[in-house]
């Protein structure tokens, strides 16, 4: 199976997400739904955002709402949108002489998917890589979870974590993986500078012969003495404000 977050006609949830779809334009928005004789002044502004923007505007019921949405999180508010738009891989980079790109690989929960991106945008990561994946519920899931930012992160496809490598290394960043087998503690290591970071899902994490590739080979040291790894999701944020942390300071 080829791997996309997003595919034709589906559906975005809630205010933030749609909200971020619009200022990032990173789909087409096909049409703006909202509960019927809404008054609340955050959708009614969202209404005529989109009405001056060309999106058709419908008012529909509860039900209607309920049945297209994945949850009940969704506010009284559901778009219809189109495949994501992505961007080149030199694009990531781009004015940024010390870029962190971030390439999530195998990450098979969308809801980890979109904290984890949640967490990078915050630590201010300059793009994220994903591979071609087709899942039909995933955009909308990993747009709530992001709180939006999965819209926002300029992000673009590489069909294999080698080949994004190979394509940054020659750009002059170093590849990291999140791997703990001779690896160095995130506190110990150097994390200025232009970087690709790898983190590989839970289930399967990076293959022994790309960490192997790597440049820099990454660990969260424990408190304790303990055998089992962190989730995706707080692995991510780890890593994230660390890296955050040394380039601020």
């Amino acid at each position: 199976m080829t791997e996309s977050w997003a595919v034709d006609a589906m559906y975005l949830e809630g205010m933030l997400s749609i909200s971020a779809a619009m200022d990032a334009n990173s789909r087409p928005i096909y049409a703006l739904m909202v509960l019927e004789k809404t008054r609340e002044y955050p959708i009614l502004k969202l209404i005529k955002r989109a009405q001056a923007a060309g999106i058709p505007v419908e008012q529909v019921s509860e039900s209607d709402i309920d049945a297209l949405a994945n949850g009940n999180t969704h506010g009284g508010v559901i778009a219809r949108v189109g495949e994501r738009h992505y961007v080149a891989l030199d694009a990531l980079a781009a004015g940024d002489p010390a870029p962190l790109v971030v390439m999530l690989d195998g990450v098979e929960d969308p809801f980890n998917f979109g904290q984890s991106i949640r967490a990078f945008y915050a630590a201010g990561a300059a793009g994220l890589i994903v591979r071609p994946r087709t899942w039909h519920t995933a955009a909308g899931v990993v747009a709530r979870a992001s709180a939006g930012a999965s819209e926002l992160m300029p992000t673009a496809l590489a069909e294999t974590v080698e080949a994004a490598a190979e394509h940054f290394r020659g750009r002059g960043l170093r590849i990291a993986v999140a791997d703990k087998t001779r690896a160095v503690s995130i506190y110990d290591a150097d994390l200025r500078g232009g970087l690709l970071l790898v983190i590989g899902g839970e289930r399967r994490g990076v293959t022994r012969s790309f960490a192997d590739s790597a440049d820099l080979r990454l660990a969260i040291p424990y408190g304790r003495a303990w055998d089992q790894s962190l989730g995706t999701t707080a692995a991510s944020a780890i890593l994230a404000f660390e890296i955050m942390r040394q380039r601020k300071g």
